[in-house]
């Protein structure tokens, strides 16, 4: 209270006299009168407009906020009618529970009682009840969930009325929407599930997918777990050598793909990178119907393979049958191999139901992929909660984008950070209306609190549920709600249903160091196809009364009880919401003419956001080569073997990488080497703007 602004500071946001003019009386009289959280609720539900510049949002949230002493502030209260329509606050009522305190407790302390009222909720079906729900007797590591049943989590996705949209598809080359329905949908994965079974394929079998995520994914998603058969999560952005690598992985006997991607106006090689994969049998599905593609002998196309046949008995199974093998990289070479069962999809529809409070009929949309765990998330997460999918073929980064989102009348919104910050250095969002949207969701990438201010002004100031989690996850650990207040860029609890704890490096509670999920829960992994299990995540764990499980995400515990993540605390790092080891990275690069060795790091910006890729070189001895000259050498062997999403920020040319007394590179004396550059870097930007960083030395290791 107190504050005030002038019409010099409105107009400098961008704003012309006579709006400022109008505004600033209003500004000022609930700067003098409100409260900070009165004079903030205020200013977004009756002055501000997602039409107005964002520098004027930036402005009032600062001006308001700037005596807020108790952690980042809120820029999202929820009302009590906007409490009491979400699916916790009707549990808790049943429950007779009255904080959401008590609730966690609750869920933590009888967590088979928590994910029996859970199962029941989401109307999860079975073809044989289990006898019990958790049986803790071959040790926490590996809890068996959901005793004796029989199941095929399918037939729990296809529990909406008949004619109510499953897919709602957009399309960069058309403002036309087309819709599947349930019925639609259901039928297309029937055929796909008869033409797996005319190929004698067999339950268990692993069957690849290297798709976007189009509503053809989801209908081949879902039939090959319909017929016991076992999805390859491939990205469609992956070179050949990492297609191959997943394959080898899996033992894949089939994969199902596609001629080419259009994106941006271009047309995209897809099924070219799989022949060079050496991909066993191909299914090939094409842009263009008419269009007569040349196909490898043995190979099909999608017309061949699928059965006329649109009635199928889903195949049942146990709930530790493997539905799907997705890949998260850990501190080797080959990416972790990552089973999801029967039962994974079950966190996922519940955190969708809980924290991002999904309801029937409502829309959902997050540009994702099937190679990444949020492209099966959205599937179980929409579908077993009888809500619509939205998929837009072509790049989310473009206004295009943001029209299907106001077409589709999307609810739900998920992101990823470096997604919002492009969206806010475009200004490419500005004046749609996203009004219908109620909630955004973020994960992949820490976010940057004004980037997150940026995204909730796009929608006339609606939540996000910060979400962190990971594919042997099946979700998220660490998480928001929808009956909380909403600070930028942080969690406010740990999920439902498992609970966490913050240990310095000592192994004592802390409010800043590592994270350890406190298990069991329903999702959580309890194998590896490729790597030991309990070394992973359980072994030399500090274990106070039971173990902890291991996740190696760096928090924060705030002020006002509310989290932040600052990153990773391994050399696994998160470039564009994929995670990827330092290791893979530098097998690439190290192949670059000229270069003797690399070592990757993650560097995190001090005024947060996503983490960016800095690469560490020493040159071949005789070899003069500059950063500058280094970089883009680098950037296209990791885009054609790797990846082309990894960005580089930075080359630092070093003469020798610092080592342990075993010669593993330390590669933590690397990412504060780089703080105290970067730190050093914006020093000189403040004296010298024109200052180029090639001009001067870098620190000595």
């Amino acid at each position: 209270m107190g504050k005030q602004l002038t019409i010099a500071q409105i107009m400098q946001t961008g704003v012309d006299q006579a709006t400022a003019q109008l505004l600033l009386q209003q500004i000022n009289q609930g700067l003098a009168t409100l409260s900070a959280i009165d004079c903030w609720q205020h200013l977004t539900q009756f002055l501000l407009e997602p039409t107005h510049p964002f520098a004027l949002h930036q402005l009032l949230y600062e001006t308001t906020f700037a005596d807020w002493g108790n952690g980042p502030p809120p820029a999202w209260i929820p009302s009590e009618a906007q409490i009491q329509a979400t699916h916790l606050a009707a549990l808790m009522r049943e429950l007779q529970i009255d904080s959401y305190v008590a609730l966690h407790e609750w869920s933590i302390r009888d967590r088979a009682a928590f994910w029996e009222i859970i199962i029941q909720k989401l109307g999860i079906l079975f073809r044989k009840p289990y006898s019990q729900v958790l049986d803790l007797s071959q040790g926490i590591e590996n809890p068996q969930w959901l005793v004796n049943a029989q199941l095929n989590i399918t037939e729990s996705c296809f529990q909406a009325p008949e004619d109510v949209p499953a897919i709602i598809i957009g399309s960069e080359v058309t403002t036309q929407l087309r819709t599947w329905t349930y019925r639609e949908l259901e039928c297309l994965t029937n055929r796909v599930a008869n033409g797996l079974v005319n190929l004698r394929f067999q339950p268990g079998d692993t069957i690849a997918i290297d798709l976007p995520m189009t509503a053809e994914a989801v209908a081949i998603y879902l039939g090959i777990v319909k017929a016991g058969c076992v999805v390859v999560s491939i990205a469609d952005s992956f070179a050949a050598a990492e297609i191959a690598t997943r394959l080898r992985i899996t033992n894949a006997k089939a994969i199902f793909t596609q001629d080419i991607i259009q994106r941006c106006g271009k047309c995209l090689p897809l099924y070219a990178k799989v022949i060079e994969a050496n991909a066993p049998t191909a299914i090939v599905l094409s842009k263009d119907e008419l269009a007569d593609v040349k196909m490898r002998s043995g190979d099909m196309s999608w017309r061949d393979f699928l059965s006329p046949i649109t009635t199928f008995e889903a195949v049942s199974m146990p709930p530790t049958a493997h539905t799907n093998i997705l890949f998260s990289s850990g501190t080797t070479g080959d990416p972790k191999a990552i089973p999801w069962t029967q039962t994974t999809p079950i966190k996922s529809a519940a955190d969708a139901y809980l924290h991002h409070d999904i309801h029937a009929g409502d829309v959902v949309a997050w540009p994702t992929n099937l190679g990444w765990m949020m492209g099966p998330w959205l599937i179980y997460a929409s579908l077993i909660n009888r809500a619509t999918i939205a998929l837009y073929e072509g790049a989310p980064t473009t206004r295009g984008y943001g029209q299907f989102i106001e077409a589709a009348q999307v609810n739900m919104l998920g992101v990823v950070p470096s997604l919002v910050n492009l969206w806010k250095t475009t200004d490419c969002m500005r004046g749609l209306d996203w009004s219908r949207i109620k909630a955004f969701s973020s994960t992949g990438e820490c976010s940057h609190p004004q980037d997150m201010l940026f995204l909730m002004s796009l929608a006339g100031y609606k939540p996000i549920v910060e979400y962190c989690g990971g594919t042997e996850i099946g979700g998220g650990y660490i998480t928001g709600t929808l009956i909380q207040p909403c600070a930028p860029a942080t969690f406010t609890t740990p999920a439902l249903g498992l609970d966490l704890v913050i240990l310095d490096a000592d192994s004592q509670p802390a409010e800043k160091g590592e994270g350890w999920i406190v298990p069991p829960a329903i999702g959580l992994s309890t194998e590896l196809l490729n790597q030991d299990h309990h070394r992973v995540y359980f072994k030399d764990a500090p274990n106070p009364l039971i173990p902890l499980r291991r996740h190696g995400d760096y928090l924060e515990r705030l002020p006002n009880g509310y989290y932040r993540v600052c990153g990773r605390v391994d050399d696994t790092m998160n470039l564009g919401g994929i995670k990827v080891s330092s290791a893979e990275i530098e097998q690439v690069i190290n192949q670059v003419n000229g270069i003797r060795e690399t070592a990757a790091i993650a560097f995190s910006p001090a005024e947060g956001g996503p983490g960016q890729l800095v690469v560490y070189a020493v040159v071949t001895p005789g070899i003069s080569v500059s950063p500058t000259a280094l970089q883009p050498k680098f950037q296209q062997a990791i885009a054609q073997q790797l990846n082309p999403l990894f960005k580089i920020r930075d080359v630092v040319i070093v003469k020798e990488l610092p080592r342990t007394a075993s010669n593993k590179v330390m590669r933590r004396t690397l990412r504060h080497h780089y703080q105290a550059i970067a730190a050093e870097k914006h020093a000189l930007q403040l004296t010298n703007p024109i200052c180029d960083r090639n001009s001067r030395l870098y620190f000595q290791l």
